[in-house]
């Protein structure tokens, strides 16, 4: 099961208010500063995405194959989620659309490269 997930960013003056203003459309917000540098984001309580220096302060780079997926209360929540990023100057992936049955997707790449799905399953 997963319980939260970071990403590394190699200008966090830029990638913090990205991710503080997209995630703050699900009711995500900064938890804390973390100490090395970056920020956790969490909704009641609980961690969600760090936005961090690298832990060996070598360069953040983003994995190839790697992808974070966020679950949406609706499709209409994809969409809007899909174009905030896009709108914030996010790299569009793949726009919302069908994958599957039952499966409503969008896709995007964030300021450093890294690759997010914003999904409603069902």
């Amino acid at each position: 099961m997963l319980s939260y997930a970071t990403v590394g960013s190699n200008d966090l003056e830029k990638s913090v208010p990205f991710f503080t203003e997209l995630l703050a459309t699900q009711g995500v917000a900064k938890l804390f500063d973390h100490p090395r540098g970056g920020v956790l984001f969490g909704k009641n309580g609980r961690l969600v995405l760090g936005v961090l220096t690298p832990f060996d302060r070598d360069a953040a780079t983003a994995g190839n194959g790697s992808m974070i997926a966020f679950d949406m209360p609706s499709r209409e929540a994809v969409d809007a989620f899909h174009a905030k990023a896009v709108s914030l100057g996010a790299g569009d992936e793949g726009a919302p659309g069908e994958r599957g049955p039952g499966f409503y997707m969008s896709y995007f790449r964030d300021l450093d490269g890294n690759k997010f799905c914003a999904c409603r399953l069902g």
